[in-house]
């Protein structure tokens, strides 16, 4: 059987759950409010803004956003209906296929970006010193580079 937490990391885990889902939650709720876009939706946006010609294929979008294919599917399927992502095809793998940025994205990109922004200053950066957020980076950095992306449940 495996062994209780000792009450340090329990303390460590429940205030990185909490802050993570509080953190996403508001930020959430101000592109939505703002913008009316979800996180998700504005996460696959940044990530192709970033990328090459603004696609990706559907399996590195996946890992970038880490959402399992399926899920990632039915997200930019909803892109899609509203105009700001498109479909393509890859020439060298009949199979695969490209998120591609649309123009109606980057004008919806450009308008939610500030709102994101100052999200995270708002609800994030402000409330913490400089050494609190340098803090909070060595410690999570370790763990982001340890997790290897493209692990779903799927």
């Amino acid at each position: 059987m495996a062994r209780k937490l000792k009450p340090a990391e329990m303390r460590a885990w429940r205030a990185f759950l909490d802050a993570q889902a509080s953190l996403l939650r508001r930020l959430g709720d101000d592109l939505v409010k703002e913008e009316d876009i979800t996180l998700a939706e504005y996460d696959v946006l940044v990530q192709l803004s970033f990328a090459p010609d603004d696609r990706l294929r559907m399996t590195e979008l996946s890992d970038r956003v880490r959402l399992s294919p399926s899920g990632l599917t039915r997200l930019v399927d909803r892109l899609v209906r509203t105009g700001l992502v498109k479909r393509g095809r890859c020439a060298s793998d009949r199979r695969g296929s490209f998120a591609i940025l649309t123009s109606a994205g980057k004008v919806r990109l450009r308008r939610a970006s500030p709102i994101h922004l100052r999200g995270i200053r708002e609800h994030f950066s402000k409330r913490l010193s400089p050494a609190q957020l340098r803090a909070v980076a060595e410690a999570l950095e370790p763990l982001g580079r340890d997790m290897p992306l493209g692990v779903s449940s799927d």
